[in-house]
């Protein structure tokens, strides 16, 4: 019989970014709760091709990426239990060693980013499941022809999705010939406490204006927040709040132009912790969506947007169609305009204290992962 191990697969070391280490933490984290045996797998295919930050160049060799996952997951129990891989090297758990759990595994998750090659060890576990958290950009490829995740997503056996609103009538995003199974973004809830100062007075957000190109799809364009914050520049004036905006990509001096407070998006997210200090450290989070997101009216919810809500950190974020599976209107707060954005502000700051709890009551209810996970583990080993 399978031991209790679940492999958990993402892009940590990739990415050397605090904020995206939390989204496969969360699941590291949460499964351990439910006592199973966690392990963390990144493959980046042929190569490792990484920027780092502080020197500001790109490296391709291991060391880097490595000593930045051991980083994440050392304080969290699992600095013996990560491997991590490129073309026939590896770092961490030795490679025969992370062979043979394989075979012991009950689950694989590949979450997020792609296994960019497909190995033979990654059919051993007795079940694989794919977590899409991109949704619509990750169907849209794969309806076209044109996703590097095509012959991943084939080769599990459930596959989930973010977009709490696909196959709802007044979604766009195809199912692109599978059945996509609803997950919310878990959080681990101890490790993401109540704050309790209440002093600061400053709205927040950390993005990236264009992760990725925009994507066609049947004739529409679906395109990235480029598309859609500039709608929002005027938001300071008009408002009078205080806005701190850690964002990659953007026009540093027309942002602040407009009243924004800019910082480079690495640097409050340098680890994991100085991430969770930021978002602690902040009034609220305001936020747009992806242009794609917005259109697409998939019921996008952002993991950051989560990891606010839990430290009591009320959300103002755009309008992707989260009223059809949360309850809206306190804790968060959507718009679909440059008024509406305003007067959620306005709303925030009238009753602060309600949205506080609310926010709070909101992740208790809907993102506990070890209220999420438990039903996502059913459905994946079925």
């Amino acid at each position: 019989m399978a031991r209790e191990i679940i492999i958990v697969s993402g892009a940590i070391g990739r990415a050397c970014i605090g904020g995206k280490a939390w989204v496969y933490m969360q699941y590291l984290l949460g499964l351990q709760r439910l006592g199973f045996e966690v392990y963390y797998l990144e493959d980046c295919g042929q190569g490792s091709w990484v920027y780092n930050w502080e020197t500001e160049e790109t490296t391709t060799d291991l060391e880097y990426p490595a000593a930045y996952i051991q980083s994440c997951l050392e304080p969290i129990g699992l600095g013996e239990r990560w491997i991590y891989r490129a073309g026939d090297q590896s770092l961490g758990i030795p490679l025969s060693v992370f062979q043979d759990i394989c075979k012991e595994a009950l689950l694989l998750i590949i979450l997020a980013d792609p296994v960019t090659v497909w190995r033979k060890e990654y059919d051993l576990p007795v079940q694989r499941a794919f977590i899409d958290v991109d949704p619509g950009f990750t169907q849209f490829g794969l309806a076209n022809g044109t996703s590097p995740l095509i012959e991943t997503v084939a080769h599990c056996d459930r596959h989930f999705t973010i977009g709490q609103n696909i196959g709802n009538k007044d979604c766009r995003i195809p199912s692109a010939g599978y059945d996509w199974l609803k997950l919310m973004p878990p959080i681990s809830l101890p490790d993401w406490p109540f704050a309790d100062n209440n002093s600061t007075t400053d709205f927040s957000s950390v993005m990236d204006w264009r992760g990725f190109h925009d994507v066609e799809y049947e004739g529409q364009i679906y395109g990235q927040k480029d598309r859609e914050f500039p709608k929002y520049l005027d938001l300071p004036v008009i408002s009078g709040q205080t806005f701190n905006l850690a964002q990659m990509g953007g026009d540093e001096k027309l942002l602040e132009k407009h009243g924004w407070n800019v910082v480079p998006g690495w640097i409050p997210s340098a680890t994991p912790w100085s991430y969770r200090d930021y978002i602690q450290k902040s009034r609220a989070e305001f936020s747009v969506a992806k242009h794609g997101y917005v259109e697409s009216r998939g019921g996008w919810i952002s993991d950051r947007s989560v990891c606010y809500l839990a430290s009591g950190r009320p959300v103002l974020v755009q309008d992707t169609g989260q009223a059809d599976c949360l309850s809206i209107g306190e804790g968060m707060l959507t718009f679909s305009n440059l008024a509406e954005a305003k007067m959620g502000l306005e709303s925030i700051i009238a009753d602060y204290d309600l949205h506080r709890r609310a926010a709070r009551s909101l992740a208790e209810q809907y993102f506990d992962a070890e209220k999420v996970l438990p039903p996502f583990l059913q459905a994946s080993l079925a």
